[in-house]
């Protein structure tokens, strides 16, 4: 699994089998704004073409925050889940 560490967080590398799998994971649990926008804007410029992205949150501010950000930088927002306060979004790396 490769993995790269950016200033507060690491992003890691998964196996993804189907479509729309995860190809990456970006966990920002216990982090408050801006920390997670600005870890996932870091990890976006890193991820190449057609990778998807998975990013775990339990900010609420995220829930508005990363697909206006998603939308901003061009790339997809596959689909958002909330499971017991923690967010999960999909994001298709669009570059």
């Amino acid at each position: 699994m490769k993995r790269y560490r950016s200033n507060v967080v690491e992003v890691s590398q998964v196996s993804a089998d189907a479509q729309n799998e995860p190809t990456h994971r970006l966990n920002v649990i216990g982090f408050q704004c801006p920390i997670p926008v600005a870890e996932l804007k870091k990890a976006l410029l890193n991820m190449k073409d057609g990778n998807i992205l998975e990013v775990l949150s339990d900010d609420p501010e995220t829930y508005h925050d990363i697909p206006l950000l998603v939308i901003r930088l061009n790339h997809k927002l596959i689909s958002i889940e909330n499971n017991a306060g923690v967010h999960k979004f999909i994001i298709e790396v669009k570059q």
